[in-house]
């Protein structure tokens, strides 16, 4: 997933980089709104006349610090959501209530607090990409799924190999549903258990391994979920032809 982070500190703006693009994700970074704004929108969007909430940006998530040196980041966050539907996270040290509605108010998919935990910042990317996700990537209109031999039933929970039913549990149905929603993205282990345990990583971990590990052997393709070291899981679809 490519995100612009808009951040004014470069030494912040470089540890942010780095810990996200060991995560996965390819990270432009935007000093101030001005450069933020010509990197998120089309040339065509800046003219209001022209303006459209479904400009794609090439950019999954935004995360948008709020103390910019050149105008003020609930400004730019107006300016971006005139023009594009792309999720943005604001990202400032501004806890107040007041803050916070006001960034929402102005069409913030979320807003996090400095000092901030890191996991809990990428779990918040993962869920407002998720909740954002372009049609084209949603799936076929019917709910179902095809990755090469396996078909996903969404509606019915039901999970086919070759044209032949596979009995998985709620929760192996559950975790391949997941991962299957977005092919080739890398999902958190600490992501995985909160959405589909609905609890912490602490001592559910072997859990988790133990579902990889019965999916892989029920789907008959252990190659279909990747084990992403040190981070979590993706789902490879196969090639096609």
């Amino acid at each position: 997933m490519r995100l612009l982070l808009v951040e004014d500190d470069n030494h912040v703006a470089a540890a942010l980089s780095a810990v996200l693009a060991r995560h996965g994700f390819e990270v432009v970074h935007a000093r101030n709104g001005e450069e933020a704004l010509r990197a998120l929108l089309p040339p065509d969007t800046n003219d209001p006349a022209k303006s459209d909430k479904s400009a794609k940006s090439g950019f999954g998530v935004v995360l948008l610090d709020l103390g910019l040196p050149d105008q003020d980041g609930y400004e730019v966050c107006g300016k971006i959501r005139k023009r594009t539907a792309t999720p943005v996270i604001m990202v400032t040290a501004r806890a107040d209530v007041r803050s916070r509605i006001h960034g929402l108010n102005l069409g913030a998919d979320d807003y996090v607090v400095k000092p901030y935990d890191t996991g809990e910042l990428l779990a918040r990317i993962h869920a407002v990409s998720r909740r954002t996700v372009p049609e084209e990537a949603a799936g076929p209109a019917d709910d179902s799924l095809s990755l090469g031999p396996v078909r996903i039933e969404l509606p019915t929970r039901q999970v086919s190999v070759a044209g032949q039913s596979v009995q998985l549990t709620r929760k192996e149905f559950d975790l391949l549903a997941l991962l299957a929603q977005r092919p080739g993205v890398v999902f958190r282990r600490e992501q995985i258990i909160s959405e589909v345990w609905r609890t912490s990583w602490e001592g559910t971990g072997r859990t988790l391994e133990v579902h990889v590990a019965s999916l892989r052997s029920k789907l008959r393709s252990p190659a279909l979920i990747e084990t992403v070291r040190g981070v979590g899981y993706r789902l490879v679809a196969p090639a096609q032809g």
